[in-house]
């Protein structure tokens, strides 16, 4: 038998702002959390280490398809072998029936000897094109429906699988296998004429086909006639027949997506990086309350063989910042009024206390972080965690993020809902905790688990919410105010400017009265801490880079944390450095860092948190939310502007 199939990060994600799924260059889906992002994964073969057989060793046919070389993988035509793939000459037991792991959703053609995979144009709908080597080939196309309906928008608990025969008499194999309990268990299954119903323990599921349900259950191969629709949702009846519910369902999500993209104010230059990016910005943003996730996956470890496996299915509400900053910048400006809502209900929630780095998506506060042993981890690199004791930590940053991030509000006038006196009133008891808390020790925006220190990010942050709050009072004509938080913020700037500059550096540290270098200081000039001229800024630039860079790439810091010296570079890193050096006046060298962190991208235009800097392999949750972000905001400031492209 052939060892497993290796997991990678050459995933595409689809979504429709409630869930989201992942699938893999095969056309699996192999990971799905229900009801919502930070559900229970039903499909969850991407951290399955323990994996099993498709079929039984004693069912192996040598004429089976299962046995046959792996398919060539082909992204807009262009060739890609599959890590599992045959290569010429191999010994004959090579061709035993791959290894697949559980928690799967797989759809395949017999004798598959090619798979290509694009997503629909401005959307997030991929489709996967199986041909065998007699010219039978199918399409797949697979999206989470959403559009308007009824004045609101439609987005259910739902997965559409719609497969079509594009040649020949093409034999389709159907592996419908939900996990649940985070891979300990299988689910009950039941079944009726038309649907199977998987009792998920936190929520019941129904796969609605006009295929045979006997063949699907058992993964029996039968003959395509034309086409057949796989409806994945809520345990209730369809009010339409599969496969008319699946063209309906794809007609109107596609247009939903096409209007939601004409809409984007693009760069000029990478428009298809800058829209692949917005969409999964998009995706990653919860529309039941308006939070934003770090994202869709748990425990990819950052590194090989790390116990750095996190769950990011969470709101950092400094992460949804730069979310809402970016989206903003493209005009997109309904998932800040989203997110300015679950705001508001955290900081009412919140009162007096301080707030916490991160919260669940529906606003809770405990995120117990749990090891879930039903899951051996990705490529058997546990432990696969639920929760994240983030949520424990004093980080002053937050103060700053959520003012910096809700500031857009009180000046685009496009909005349906302005900021008032009411919402600063609520923004000025953070900034009186920012005020507090400028010059206290706290986990700083790594995330320290073991120590704490009075970190320059965090203090430049607690100035940039009393900068705000200053700016924002001269919009709404409080002069008195204005002057209380501008005397505040210079105050803050001072105190940073004497006690975090390092002439041994000779930029500033990432602690106060310390050595220490930090990339995300990369920042100062883009929060406006400092013009662009000042040679302060210049010389921190460059002192990190010179310290920090490794090849194309950027540690977070190079200093041994509590659990060891930082293996890999941090994606997001690298787009600060390349925001930083066009802010400084280097912007050939920007761009050429720009067009090289760009190459990174896997083939669906996706980037994960964390690159090996010697393989470039991807590692880390997926897609991260910070790594889009930096797609967007390089490219809107490098590109040329409109007025001059033609």
């Amino acid at each position: 038998m052939t060892p497993p199939l290796q997991p990678s990060l050459e995933l595409a994600v689809i979504g429709n702002s409630r869930i989201g799924a992942l699938i893999d260059t095969r056309g699996d889906v192999v990971w799905m959390c229900v009801p919502r992002f930070d559900g229970d994964p039903v499909f969850c073969a991407l951290l399955d280490g323990q994996s099993v057989p498709r079929m039984p060793p004693e069912a192996a046919d040598p004429d089976d398809p299962a046995n046959a070389a792996s398919p060539v993988v082909a992204i807009h035509g262009e060739p890609r072998a599959t890590a599992e793939a045959t290569t010429a000459g191999a010994a004959p037991e090579s061709r035993n029936p791959p290894v697949r792991a559980r928690g799967r959703f797989s759809i395949d053609i017999e004798h598959c000897a090619a798979v290509e995979q694009e997503y629909l144009r401005n959307t997030p709908i991929l489709r996967t094109v199986k041909r065998d080597g007699a010219g039978n080939a199918i399409e797949i196309l697979d999206f989470a429906p959403r559009f308007y309906q009824y004045g609101r928008i439609f987005a259910p608990v739902t997965l559409a699988r719609v497969v079509r025969r594009l040649a020949g008499r093409p034999r389709i194999r159907v592996d419908f296998d939900p996990r649940c309990e985070y891979g300990a268990a299988t689910p009950q299954i039941t079944f009726g004429s038309h649907h199977i119903r998987a009792l998920i323990p936190s929520h019941a599921m129904r796969l609605t086909t006009d295929a045979s349900i006997s063949a699907v259950l058992e993964k029996r191969a039968f003959i395509l006639e034309n086409e057949a629709s796989f409806i994945f949702g809520p345990d209730e009846t369809l009010s339409q027949a599969p496969s008319e519910a699946g063209r309906h369902l794809l007609s109107e999500t596609t247009a939903y997506w096409h209007r939601w993209v004409r809409n984007l104010a693009v760069p000029f230059e990478w428009q298809d990086a800058v829209i692949r990016a917005a969409i999964t910005l998009k995706l990653n943003a919860f529309e039941d309350s308006g939070a934003i996730i770090a994202a869709l996956t748990t425990s990819i470890p950052e590194a090989a063989y790390t116990v750095r496996t996190w769950d990011y299915r969470y709101c950092w509400l400094r992460d949804a910042y730069f979310v809402v900053n970016a989206l903003n910048r493209l005009g997109a400006t309904s998932s800040m009024e989203r997110y300015l809502h679950y705001l508001e209900n955290i900081v009412a929630e919140a009162g007096n206390d301080q707030l916490q780095p991160c919260y669940s998506i529906n606003g809770d506060a405990f995120l117990e972080e749990l090891s879930m042993p039903g899951l051996a981890g990705y490529r058997g690199m546990g432990p696969v965690r639920k929760g994240n004791l983030a949520y424990l930590q004093v980080q002053h940053d937050v103060y700053g993020s959520v003012i910096v991030g809700v500031t857009h509000a009180f000046f685009d006038q496009r909005l349906a809902r302005t900021g008032d006196e009411a919402l600063f009133r609520q923004l000025e008891r953070l900034g009186h905790q920012a005020w507090a808390n400028h010059d206290k020790p706290d986990a700083g925006i790594w995330e320290f688990r073991g120590r704490q220190s009075v970190h320059t990010f965090s203090s430049m942050m607690c100035w940039a919410a009393c900068d705000r709050l200053a700016r924002i009072a001269r919009q709404l004509h409080l002069p008195d105010r204005e002057h209380f938080w501008a005397d505040r913020a210079t105050h803050i700037h001072a105190v940073i400017c004497e006690r975090a500059w390092s002439e041994r550096i000779g930029g500033f540290s990432a602690v106060f009265g310390g050595d220490v270098i930090d990339a995300s200081l990369l920042l100062m000039g883009e929060l406006d801490f400092l013009p662009a001229d000042d040679p302060r800024l210049r010389g921190t630039v460059l002192a990190i880079e010179a310290h920090l860079r490794r090849g194309d790439f950027l540690l977070r810091y190079a200093e041994p944390d509590d659990f060891g010296t930082p293996e890999v570079a941090f994606l997001v890193c690298a787009f600060w450095l390349v925001q930083a050096l066009a802010r400084i006046g280097e912007t050939e060298r920007a761009r050429e860092q720009f067009e090289q962190l760009l190459a990174c991208r896997n083939r669906f235009g996706l980037l994960s948190e964390d690159i090996d800097f010697g393989s470039r392999e991807l590692w880390g949750n997926f897609p991260q939310t910070y790594s889009m972000v930096g797609i967007i905001m390089c490219a809107m400031r490098l590109s040329t502007r409109w007025e001059d492209a033609f």
